[in-house]
């Protein structure tokens, strides 16, 4: 993952108390956010340009979903000329292809994609279960897209992958960012975000480090970039979230730097609706005679 942040080091994901510390020194008050929109969307633009900026290889793969955040940093990096290629995985039916298509095709990225059957999905399951040890529906789900989508591009001999991690919490992408909205109470939905990049350690960065080290990947997260974070979590919740829309100051940010409107504010489903993972799981615990998809899943870690 990530080393300039220090997530990793020596080839371990960093304690979570080290990752709750790291990010609480950034933590600022609700009382000294930026209201000039036009002001905050330009300090944006610029500092996504520059995460991503700092975290190109010569070559490299993107895993797109078609939504705003990997379409922004495919966006940036085909500006940049660089050498990716982006990586699309999904079973029948995923919206995430079909988006992911139309992008690359939009911008002539380099692109592949894998629509996997119910049978090579379940081989996919059964390994991310073992691995993870962890029988939750949603660790699991989105553990799989990486897995998969790690493969495809290990296959074409990419072993960095840059991915959208982060920029749910940064930008209020999630429910519990509407939940703490209730009211228009901004000042708890800030804290909100705050309390989100800290729980992200058990989350998401243990999940996707022990997929990544097992396949030799190396994953970049340019939404978690110190620079990214401070500059976002100094922008007026007031500009990320409203009753109709989620994440506007960075879709907004997107449409500066010239990423077309189609995509800046496609609403993307989780990685797990996208991909139709969630779906396939469903599926799978029926062809093996579970009623339920956890209950299928906790079988997995049985054996």
């Amino acid at each position: 993952m990530t080393k300039i942040l220090g997530i990793v080091k020596e080839g371990r994901l960093i304690p979570q108390d080290l990752w709750v510390k790291f990010i609480s020194g950034m933590e600022n008050s609700f009382d000294s956010l930026e209201t000039n929109k036009e002001r905050a969307k330009r300090e944006l633009a610029e500092a996504v340009v520059q995460a991503i900026k700092r975290r190109v290889t010569p070559r490299f793969g993107i895993l797109l979903s078609g939504g705003v955040d990997s379409s922004l940093i495919a966006f940036v990096c085909n500006q940049l000329k660089c050498n990716f290629t982006c990586y699309t995985v999904g079973i029948e039916n995923s919206d995430d292809i079909e988006w992911a298509k139309k992008i690359a095709n939009e911008y002539g990225f380099n692109f592949k994609y894998k629509l996997l059957s119910l049978e090579e999905f379940e081989n996919i399951v059964k390994n991310v279960v073992k691995l993870l040890n962890d029988a939750d529906i949603v660790k699991v789900s989105v553990g799989s897209v990486i897995y998969a989508a790690g493969k495809l591009a290990l296959d074409n001999g990419d072993n960095v992958l840059f991915g959208g991690l982060g920029s749910e919490e940064i930008f209020a992408g999630y429910q519990r960012h509407e939940s703490a909205l209730q009211s228009n109470d901004f000042e708890a939905l800030h804290k909100e975000c705050w309390n989100g990049l800290k729980n992200m350690w058990g989350r998401d960065l243990t999940r996707d480090f022990t997929i990544a080290k097992h396949l030799g990947l190396d994953l970049k997260a340019p939404f978690l970039d110190k620079e990214l974070i401070r500059t976002a979590m100094n922008i007026h919740p007031m500009f990320k979230l409203d009753k109709q829309n989620k994440k506007i100051i960075l879709r907004e940010a997107a449409e500066f730097i010239g990423l077309k409107k189609e995509f800046a504010w496609r609403k993307k489903q989780a990685a797990q609706y996208g991909s139709n993972f969630v779906n396939g799981i469903e599926k799978l615990a029926k062809k093996n005679g579970f009623k339920f998809k956890k209950d299928y899943l906790q079988s997995l870690l049985m054996k």
